[in-house]
């Protein structure tokens, strides 16, 4: 990356985009992020805000003339807006939809009129039922019916690569896909069905921990600071245009397990508590067993690896729940779930307990 580069980051108010946004501006890059703060926050930017070479533009990828200014004015683009997380994309399927393809159809449409180079972010959504693994770049998509909305999403960011791919073959657009496996860290929220913030924010408050069927789905999670170092490689290395990648740990966890380690690690009073698809999603939805990137590719180009482990992300997630949950209290509240057990039958301070 020239030291001097300008980057135009859409979705740049969202979880990774504002990681992202913080690390090229250490890095001495200029930033201009778009986001309609549909899932992104002002607030994921409050340390950017107050750097001179940083600029907010509220609006929506949708919006073609605006993303035709910005990336004008630009020298890059990463394109991360998007409609994120399995609970919006089953609630609003149609809106998710037409953000993730018509929105990314005109950022890559005015990144090649205006001859810039261009990272898309994808999803391993893409891979849908595929439980094989590890799943490399080349891995077959296996999709239930069209009629599912969970596979809209997946159907969506495919249209997104393939344009991608043929805008690079067919008009030269300087482009990289990359698809991230189940990213994790500060900032992150659980109100879009991401499950470890979801945990954190459970376990502190002394709820129960709700986990989907058996809970024998398993997992891989990557710190959100890994997944920037990899995007932060993949700008500097101009082989990586036209090409796909992986991003995402490998190293495996049930769901199950998961919540039991969270509960553990934060002293936690919560029990677990098993909620059907139905429940949780409503009739119809599918998900799949198992999800393991290949990331051999990343590697060899880059030479990228992990530096967090899973224990550091739980331990970053409880730390954003204590310190959420603490600020929601009212004063003279107990902040630990202990602190919060109820005292012996008849006693003044279960009776208080009771009445919140």
């Amino acid at each position: 990356m020239d030291r001097s580069s300008k980057y135009l980051v859409t979705g740049g108010a969202g979880f990774i985009g504002s990681h992202l946004v913080d690390a090229l501006l250490a890095g001495g890059h200029s930033v201009v992020v778009l986001d309609d703060l549909t899932t992104g926050r002002q607030d994921n930017l409050a340390s950017a805000q107050t750097d001179p070479r940083f600029r907010f533009q509220h609006g929506s990828v949708l919006d073609a003339p605006l993303v035709d200014e910005l990336v004008g004015e630009c020298d890059s683009v990463i394109h991360l807006a998007a409609a994120v997380g399995v609970k919006l994309i089953v609630e609003q399927p149609l809106k998710s939809f037409i953000t993730n393809t018509k929105g990314t159809e005109n950022v890559i449409e005015y990144a090649q009129r205006h001859d810039r180079r261009i990272l898309v972010a994808s999803t391993s959504e893409i891979y849908g039922k595929n439980s094989s693994g590890p799943l490399s770049e080349t891995s077959d998509r296996v999709l239930g019916s069209p009629s599912v909305a969970r596979w809209s999403y997946s159907t969506a960011k495919a249209v997104d690569e393939i344009m991608a791919c043929l805008y690079h073959r067919e008009r030269g657009l300087r482009s990289t896909v990359v698809r991230f496996f189940n990213t994790v860290g500060p900032r992150q929220s659980p109100a879009y069905g991401m499950v470890i913030p979801r945990f954190a924010r459970q376990a502190v408050r002394g709820e129960p921990l709700t986990i989907h069927a058996e809970g024998r789905q398993r997992r891989c999670f990557l710190h959100v600071a890994d997944a920037v170092a990899a995007l932060l490689l993949l700008l500097e290395r101009p082989e990586a245009e036209g090409e796909t990648f992986n991003i995402g740990a490998d190293d495996e966890i049930s769901v199950r397990e998961l919540a039991d380690r969270i509960i553990t690690r934060a002293g936690s009073v919560s029990p677990v508590q098993h909620l059907s698809y139905a429940e949780a999603y409503g009739p119809g939805f599918e998900d799949m067993e198992r999800r393991v990137p290949d990331t051999a590719k990343l590697r060899a180009l880059t030479g990228w690896q992990p530096r967090h482990t899973l224990d550091d992300i739980i331990a970053d997630a409880l730390a954003d729940a204590r310190s959420e949950w603490h600020e929601a209290l009212p004063a003279g509240v107990p902040s630990t779930p202990e602190q919060r057990l109820p005292a012996p039958c008849g006693t003044a301070a279960e009776t208080a307990l009771a009445g919140r």
